[in-house]
């Protein structure tokens, strides 16, 4: 490996039309770079705790996704459920429509509800926002509102809506942060390049599609297109 990339990236394997054989593909082809987590779908979750035994790499899941306007008592729920399941991180999606609402007591509860699940179990939570739906100032409230929730990380997109990590997301995050909680850029993130750019904005863990991993590091492949890109 030429680089300790690997060590902040995601590799997130959520396409919803994936099949279990290639689903298999994307692990045993990702884990060899050991990356710090397979970021996987519920429905996935034992099969990669089977792959990454042994190994370095975590299982996260992810919760709420991609739209993030469930039930909280069904968040919960589904937060005990993968808990009990053994997996190592969970990646949350905010109720970003009411963000955008200015319902911030509503947001904050949904999002302490799991926090305090996860936390009871050791189990960091990342809280995506889906940024492209924010403005800075929603961005830089969120970021403050999960301070106050208890999550762990503020995680900028889930791939399936609008631009994913830009600089000016990222950045707020960032400033309003001031090391009170990590962040987890997601989102276009295809090159060691842009990987480091951000690890060196100040970032902690970053969220890429499995199949830019070996580009960023280190491995001269090409990164297949895709019309859903999931990070």
């Amino acid at each position: 490996m030429k680089n300790k990339l690997n060590q902040y990236l995601d590799a997130a394997i959520l396409k919803p039309e994936m099949t279990r054989t290639e689903v298999e593909s994307a692990i045993t082809s990702t884990l060899k770079y050991a990356p710090a987590t397979l970021c996987v779908r519920p429905c996935d979750i034992e099969l990669a705790k089977q792959y990454c035994k042994g190994t370095s790499t975590g299982v996260c899941v992810v919760l709420g996704f991609p739209h993030g306007c469930g039930l909280t008592d069904s968040k919960v729920d589904e937060a005990k459920r993968y808990i009990a399941l053994g997996v190592d991180e969970i990646d949350m999606v905010a109720n970003y429509g009411y963000a955008r609402s200015a319902m911030w007591s509503a947001v904050r509860d949904d999002i302490a509800a799991v926090a305090k699940t996860c936390r009871a179990a050791n189990v960091p939570l990342k809280v995506i926002f889906e940024t492209a739906f924010l403005t800075v100032t929603e961005i830089e409230k969120l970021t403050e509102i999960c301070i106050e929730a208890d999550a762990d990380y503020v995680k900028t997109s889930t791939g399936f809506g609008g631009a994913g990590a830009t600089d000016e997301g990222v950045k707020a995050m960032v400033a309003t942060a001031q090391g009170r909680i990590k962040i987890k850029p997601s989102g276009g993130i295809r090159d060691a390049e842009r990987a480091q750019y951000l690890i060196n904005l100040g970032t902690h863990r970053l969220g890429v599609n499995y199949s830019a991993v070996g580009v960023i590091c280190g491995e001269n492949i090409e990164t297949p297109p895709s019309s859903a890109e999931s990070y």
